[in-house]
């Protein structure tokens, strides 16, 4: 009986941990949608702004739309998500519009690396994923479980 006791401690300190950091090899959906939108940006797949990104999801061009919560405008927010919905276009998420931006490539990098003059970006769409990666599994796996 005690090595059952002893398992049943065991996992959930398992679980704990995988929850907090993760694994080797697994990517968290910001990372793999981080990636995604590099890798489209480098293929030009991306449409970025409200103009652009409504015709895109108007003509069925998207694969993925990224839009930021925080933003001020509700019939913004609204226009894409029924876009979206209407054209059943998989929508995520994310918080900060400075870091949508940094992600879609609208900024300058200095020589270290680091972004500089970082401009926002309420809504972006991916028109073309680019190659096969590893970020755009992950994401396409969260599309089929969450719905």
């Amino acid at each position: 009986m005690s090595d059952a006791g002893d398992e049943i401690q065991v996992e959930p300190a398992a679980q704990e941990v995988v929850a907090t950091e993760a694994p080797k090899g697994k990517m968290s959906v910001e990372e793999a949608l981080q990636q995604v939108l590099k890798i489209s940006l480098q293929h030009d797949g991306l449409a970025r702004g409200l103009r652009e990104c409504a015709k895109a999801l108007d003509k069925r061009q998207a694969h993925l739309c990224v839009l930021v919560e925080t933003n001020t405008e509700a019939e913004y927010i609204k226009l894409i998500e029924a876009l979206c919905a209407e054209h059943k276009i998989s929508l995520i998420k994310v918080g900060d519009a400075k870091q949508l931006g940094t992600w879609a490539g609208l900024c300058k990098i200095d020589k270290d690396g680091n972004p500089r003059k970082v401009v926002g970006c309420s809504c972006v769409v991916v028109k073309d994923y680019g190659t096969d990666s590893e970020g755009m599994n992950v994401l396409l796996n969260y599309f089929r479980t969450r719905s």
